[in-house]
């Protein structure tokens, strides 16, 4: 049997001809340790919308707007940045799957928006600098038509909307 020959990549170690003094490299801390900061986007059709958190999305239960215990976290490092920038005005958008109809959905992303508003408000957060809004099911993260994708759905997440 005739194949091609594989090239083999040296990779240089210490001793001869090797990196000197290698060892463990130090990297520099994240410049928000909490991970918040504004996402940037490359995608130009992105320009244009305001920036969005790069936090975790909190998600919920189906048909719930209860704030899940593992999801609370993530509120605190929320409720963490918005305390360390007061200047900022976010929106909560509550988003649904795309199970029921458009209204109860708008109705029931809305509870969701207003459940983080409301963890957040209670974390010490100006309840003036959070605005919230219901999109229901008309922007879904995952347009699948199943539970994975559903449960990628049911979410809030959180927009810089002003300063």
């Amino acid at each position: 049997m005739v194949g091609c020959k594989k090239k083999s990549h040296a990779v240089p170690g210490p001793g001869p001809g090797g990196l000197e003094g290698a060892g463990p490299v130090a990297v520099a801390p994240s410049p928000d340790a909490l991970g918040i900061m504004p996402a940037r986007s490359g995608d130009p059709t992105q320009r244009n919308q305001p920036p969005r958190l790069a936090a975790d999305t909190v998600h919920f239960a189906f048909d719930s707007s209860v704030v899940n215990p593992s999801e609370r976290p993530k509120l605190d490092d929320m409720a963490a940045y918005m305390r360390e920038n007061p200047n900022q005005i976010i929106t909560i958008e509550g988003h649904c799957d795309e199970r029921g109809t458009a209204e109860y959905n708008r109705s029931l992303g809305e509870r969701r928006a207003q459940a983080c508003r409301e963890y957040l408000t209670g974390a010490g957060v100006d309840g003036n600098k959070l605005q919230t809004i219901s999109y229901g099911k008309e922007k879904p993260a995952d347009l699948g038509h199943g539970e994975e994708a559903w449960a990628k759905n049911r979410r809030a997440e959180f927009i810089i909307t002003g300063q």
